[in-house]
């Protein structure tokens, strides 16, 4: 499923591993923003190194699933692409 990831993270030692851990997920589509097509699995792996590597009470993560019926009607204006459009193969 198409998964949206926003964070802020006040400590640039926090928010430098956090921006490469989720580099493994999918793709940096803006300052702290990635685009990601992930299962449950995976969203229970960022969601455990959010809780052991962040700050919760300074930091902030947010999550949104990205429904099929709904990934169609995101817009994109300006450079980039939908991670929707992007055709990958699994060899």
């Amino acid at each position: 499923m198409i998964t949206l990831i926003t964070y802020d993270i006040t400590e640039p030692k926090r928010l430098v591993k956090l921006h490469k851990f989720l580099k493994e997920f999918g793709f940096n589509t803006q300052k702290s923003v990635f685009e990601c097509d992930i299962d449950d699995e995976a969203v229970r792996r960022i969601r455990a190194y959010c809780r052991d590597n962040l700050d919760i009470a300074r930091d902030s993560v947010r999550i949104y699933r990205i429904c099929s019926a709904c990934v169609n009607k995101v817009l994109v204006q300006g450079q980039g692409v939908k991670v929707s459009q992007l055709e990958y193969r699994i060899i």
